[in-house]
């Protein structure tokens, strides 16, 4: 009976957190079936199995990392069947670093295993079960182990109430206990170091300005399909061909000034900040820029970012008006060079020619590294999105 290996993950990564179990053991499984979730540092990904019989042995709980190489599943008894070589064009085309696929199809997450062989070894300890999103979810973020609750629910299955007892029992730890404590892993650790990195390595400066956007709402009203994320961010990029070295990063003693804009842009989640790329945002029109940046938050938000999809990015743009706040002198998304953000937009009195009125207000502010370029630079670069911003016509000579 073959053990089963935690296989490369690709982007250098070398471990991994069981998220679920999709099989149990007696489960029959065939070759290139999704076995567990596995979330890395980049994102939550589906690993397939390379091998067709039925699951003997499960190896590590949900919310256990394991390391690249170590033993995820233990397949045999009968019907085993070794992997083979597959070409192409015969298999499914779904492969995960160095696997081939058969012409097996997949099964899908959710439906019932009416192929499946009569189980005759009961699940151990290792599997937790058919466990609700909604529960699971409650588990992670407060840092629970569901494979060590005991489960109120038919077969054993953790629901939950079982989560929300284990985390009224913690509510009131005993005296040396330190309070809740919430492990720094996955998706929050890669964050944690990067803002880390940024700030030991990048000496950062801020600047900046506040703007009528009021005629920057009425484009926003008349361009129906384009939100305001993506009219500042198509003003961000006709700002970068004016002031490129922003557009750049420091590697060693140079200063590396890059010839295509890779728009990131920062995205709340369940899973904690991540910051989606869009790619080659300089070639896009303002609708193109529009529909990429709605699909990347999407994708954001259901999970199922690619790790491409989160790294390669040379400036990035934030919207943290969203959050009610007016200003905030963000964290440089490392190794880029800025970042951009707008705060929230509200009436305030403004003079226009001359005179007092209520005009929808808002700051944009500048977080840019000062090794790059100087203040003249930052300034010359905000000044420009600031115009664009309350003249959106004004944009229209440099498209």
């Amino acid at each position: 009976m073959p053990d089963f290996l935690l296989p490369d993950l690709g982007e250098g990564l070398t471990e991994g957190e069981i998220v679920t179990w999709l099989v149990s053991v007696g489960d029959r499984v065939s070759v290139d079936q999704p076995v567990v979730e596995v979330e890395t540092a980049k994102a939550v990904v589906e690993v397939p199995c390379p091998y067709e019989g039925v699951v003997t042995a499960t190896h590590g709980r949900a919310g256990e990392s394991l390391a690249v190489g170590s033993v995820l599943l233990t397949v045999g008894g009968e019907g085993f069947q070794e992997p083979g070589v597959v070409v192409p064009e015969e298999g499914s085309g779904n492969v995960l670093i160095g696997y081939g696929t058969s012409e097996a199809p997949r099964r899908k997450r959710g439906r019932a295993r009416a192929a499946a062989a009569p189980t005759t070894t009961a699940p151990t300890a290792t599997a937790p079960g058919v466990i609700s999103p909604l529960v699971r979810k409650l588990a992670r973020d407060n840092g629970v182990d569901v494979g060590a609750l005991t489960g109120s629910g038919p077969d054993g299955i953790v629901r939950r109430h079982d989560v929300e007892e284990e985390l009224a029992r913690r509510a009131t730890p005993a005296p040396t206990s330190g309070g809740r404590r919430i492990p720094l892993r996955g998706l929050r650790k890669t964050v944690a170091d990067k803002l880390s990195t940024s700030r030991r390595e990048i000496p950062e400066a801020t600047v900046w300005v506040d703007v009528d956007a009021t005629a920057f709402l009425a484009a926003r009203a008349a361009l129906k399909d384009v939100g305001l994320l993506a009219l500042l961010a198509r003003f961000t990029v006709l700002g970068l061909t004016k002031f490129p070295e922003l557009n750049s990063r420091v590697e060693g003693d140079e200063v590396v000034v890059l010839d295509h804009v890779n728009l990131g842009f920062a995205a709340q989640t369940d899973r904690g900040l991540v910051v989606p790329v869009v790619r080659n945002a300089h070639d896009l029109t303002t609708s193109e820029l529009s529909a990429a940046l709605a699909d990347r938050t999407a994708a954001a938000r259901a999970g199922t970012l690619t790790p491409a999809d989160l790294t390669g990015g040379t400036f990035t743009v934030n919207n943290y008006g969203v959050f009610g706040v007016d200003g905030s002198a963000a964290i440089i998304n490392h190794p880029e060079a800025a970042i951009l953000g707008m705060g929230r937009i509200i009436e305030r009195p403004w003079v226009v020619d001359g005179q007092l009125a209520v005009r929808k207000v808002c700051e944009l502010t500048l977080a840019f590294d000062h090794r790059v370029c100087d203040g003249g630079v930052a300034g010359g670069f905000l000044r420009y999105v600031a115009d664009r911003v309350e003249s959106p016509v004004s944009a229209l000579g440099d498209l």
